[in-house]
């Protein structure tokens, strides 16, 4: 009994420094930020303090709970109108994340699509398609966004719109050059030879193994997306109030950083941590999945 004992604690303890060793080289802290924000978007109704529009006037500029006219009930305190930071914060995330995650999955379709088509077909189809690509990367994202904004008017779906119109062009690229070192390979020559069509050699045998640059190009992506989303918001061009956007509540303090500073700041730093930690895992999840950059 007592060698079945000691063989047990061996393995757990095995185990034990095998789930520490591997959790020491994740990035904790970007997984956590990421992981935090969207726990809280999905369940923003659930956990938020107030709603996010409700106002009170004698509340109005209540300082965060940690400076000396502070107060507990309002932790990150409120703005001009009386209007709880925090809950709207919480409701921004929801936004952010929502138009990020609508811009990269359409960006991403458009994109894989017209850049394996080139990569594949090569000749004129590979020439006009990437001086399409090369036109829509040298037009400013911003500037188009804006433009769409003053035609079509700002609102979410003009946001989404603006976005995806321009950020499939990476992917284009991208996939471009990876189909470009893949379709010399005996496995797409194989296929060629007994017969597969053109579809279903890009879908099942080129696809595969693309998948890893497109993962770790969409996870890089979603930071930009949230901070070019941010500064739309932020110029007025992007989700027009009452709704929350952590742009909009950058605006309403720009003017205030003197004496209402919280109003501003903490939507600012939720930006950045975001699009750090969005950086961070897109380097961490390029460098595990390209074998040549895996560290063993």
């Amino acid at each position: 009994m007592s060698s079945e004992l000691a063989i047990a604690r061996a393995g757990f303890g095995t185990r034990v420094r095998h789930i520490w060793q591997t959790s020491r080289r994740l990035p904790l802290i970007p997984i956590i930020i990421m992981s935090a924000v969207v726990f809280v978007a999905i369940f923003a109704d659930l956990i938020t303090p107030y709603p996010p529009n409700e106002m009170s006037l004698p509340d109005r500029l209540t300082p965060p709970f940690f400076m000396p006219e502070g107060s507990t009930a309002h932790i990150l305190g409120t703005d001009t109108i009386g209007r709880d930071i925090l809950s709207r914060m919480m409701y921004g995330a929801r936004i952010s994340l929502s138009v990020s995650l609508m811009v990269i999955a359409i960006a991403s379709v458009i994109g894989t699509f017209l850049g394996m088509i080139a990569g594949y077909r090569g000749g004129r189809v590979d020439a006009v398609l990437m001086r399409v690509t090369d036109a829509a990367l040298a037009f400013p994202a911003l500037l188009i966004a804006l433009l769409l904004a003053v035609a079509l008017g700002p609102k979410f779906s003009t946001v989404v719109l603006a976005l995806s119109a321009l950020s499939w062009a990476p992917f284009a690229r991208m996939m471009r050059g990876e189909v470009l070192k893949l379709r010399g390979e005996d496995f797409v020559a194989h296929a060629r030879v007994i017969g597969c069509s053109q579809a279903r050699i890009l879908i099942k045998h080129l696809f595969p193994n693309v998948v890893n640059t497109l993962v770790v190009l969409m996870t890089m992506s979603v930071g930009l997306v949230i901070l070019i989303e941010a500064s739309l918001s932020f110029l007025g061009a992007g989700i027009p109030p009452p709704t929350p956007s952590w742009g909009s509540m950058v605006a309403d303090g720009r003017n205030l950083f003197d004496r209402a500073w919280w109003i501003s700041l903490f939507p600012s730093l939720a930006i950045g941590s975001v699009v750090l930690s969005g950086n961070f895992l897109g380097d961490w999840i390029r460098d595990k999945m390209d074998p040549r950059l895996r560290q063993l």
